[in-house]
């Protein structure tokens, strides 16, 4: 079902080297000689890196491909560490290349990103090791005191359970019950506990709802289905039924590919291939018809994220463009608005404020009682969609400005017409990087609803992501 798999597995030869570095043997022998549970001095959690409103932008890194070195960490919350797999009996078997998890960790927390370390994967979807352990109290206590060890002697923030996957029944069970065991010990060292689960189908219900009180939030991975590829709809739609189960939206991280279906080619490979395919979701590769999701969605997805939901995550980096058409920049921008700062426009301009499809802000109706609708619709020189930028950073027709519903902050309220105040509600700033008209006081951007370019589509304010439906010419 995931890369975390497919894709992970074909180049993770590696990954699979026994070299069991904690052992079940050695824990229960420094547990008889102290006689508690074997627990390092936990090391301080690093502060995380911010984005609006505590927006999560969350990166995988394998072991076995990209370089610490080349990794955007100012552009990222938190990194999960790929993969390090449990035996039956609760041990941890070898880590591959220790020096790239320390080095990701030393210049992670340098820029204030928390890492973590992700447990298991596809492994050939070998799920035998966590089925054993989780059902066996002995051998559970042994996993989670050598994950506390491991994570301390890394000086890591948290673990990443990837679990591929618990069934309905008896092993969700397991899985509930080393989760809660898991989360006491995280979360009393002020350490993260995460899991990645899968998109939808039956085997959703391996994670049962209690779980979701353990973690601090769910990666899930909206990838290798839908058709095409991880579209839109399709993820969206996966994360939701999360949420209808009872999934708070805060803990609802929807996933991202780096890379097509069918035949696995990454996001750096199809653009150096043509770099139009930077901003396209299908391309054709070889005779193939491979499907991903390009700078826009992937925008979309990330506006989507802020208003509906925990952050956004990916797999994986390595397999990301550079410079302009990175995907991981592309998180970023839309997080954070990107561009330079927004400014007051320039003053004592009046015309035309066109937008999506070269429609223009339009007065419905012409009408100049308060409340009126300001909507998009096709241009036409009447003095409803005349526009005055004016000093004091309003934008008047009609005798009256643009105005946000009720000074509301929330994504999706109405843009109005209303009598000029001097309220925050009526101040609009211009990004002349990206086009963007920002409200300052809701940090919100106008914009057109569900992007439509319908005669019509009201207007409304939405965080701040600079796509079609976002960028704006002033008169």
């Amino acid at each position: 079902m995931s890369s975390h798999s497919e894709s992970g597995t074909a180049r993770s030869g590696p990954r699979r080297t026994r070299r069991s570095a904690f052992t079940a043997a050695a824990v229960a022998a420094a547990t008889a000689a102290a006689g508690v549970a074997v627990v390092l001095a936990a090391q301080p959690a690093a502060n995380a890196a911010t984005l609006p409103n505590g927006f999560k932008s969350i990166g995988y890194m394998p072991s076995w491909a990209g370089s610490a070195n080349a990794i955007q960490y100012t552009k990222l919350t938190h990194i999960n560490y790929a993969f390090i797999l449990p035996n039956s009996n609760g041990s941890l078997q070898g880590l591959d290349n220790p020096s790239k998890l320390q080095s990701i960790v030393s210049q992670g927390h340098a820029a204030g990103v928390k890492v973590s370390i992700s447990i298991g994967g596809w492994n050939d979807g070998n799920d035998s090791a966590f089925e054993a352990l989780a059902g066996n109290a002995t051998a559970r206590t042994a996993f989670v005191n050598n994950v506390v060890n491991f994570v301390n002697q890394y000086s890591l923030d948290g673990v990443d359970i990837d679990w591929e996957y618990p069934d309905p029944g008896t092993s969700a069970n397991n899985y509930t019950a080393l989760m809660s065991q898991l989360s006491t010990a995280m979360h009393s060292r002020g350490k993260l506990l995460t899991a990645a689960v899968v998109s939808e189908g039956g085997t959703t219900g391996g994670v049962q709802p209690a779980v979701f009180g353990y973690v601090d939030w769910l990666n899930i991975m909206t990838y290798d289905g839908g058709s095409p590829h991880a579209n839109y709809d399709w993820s969206v739609n996966a994360v939701n039924g999360w949420k209808s189960r009872g999934l708070p939206a805060g803990k609802a991280v929807i996933g991202v590919p780096f890379y097509s279906r069918p035949g696995y080619y990454t996001f750096a490979d199809l653009v150096s291939r043509d770099p139009a395919n930077a901003n396209r979701d299908c391309t054709t590769v070889n005779g193939s018809n491979e499907c991903y999701n390009g700078i826009p969605t992937v925008k979309r997805k990330t506006q989507w994220a802020m208003a509906n939901g925990g952050g956004i995550m990916f797999w994986e980096m390595s397999q990301d463009a550079t410079g302009a058409n990175s995907l991981v920049n592309a998180i970023y921008e839309t997080a954070t608005g990107g561009g330079t700062p927004p400014t007051t426009p320039p003053s004592g301009r009046t015309g035309r404020i066109t937008g999506l499809a070269g429609k223009c802000a339009d007065v419905a109706a012409a009408s100049t009682a308060n409340g009126t609708a300001i909507q998009l619709y096709t241009c036409n020189g009447t003095t409803a969609q005349n526009w005055t930028v004016a000093a004091d950073g309003t934008l008047r027709a009609l005798g009256k400005c643009m105005d946000v519903t009720s000074a509301g902050t929330a994504n999706g309220t109405k843009i109005q017409l209303w009598d000029c105040n001097g309220s925050g509600a009526q101040v609009w700033q211009y990004n002349t990087s990206n086009s963007t008209l920002r409200n300052p006081v809701s940090n919100k951007c106008l914009d057109v609803t569900d992007n439509s370019s319908a005669d019509g589509a009201r207007l409304q304010i939405w965080d701040c992501f600079a796509g079609a439906n976002q960028r704006w010419t002033l008169p």
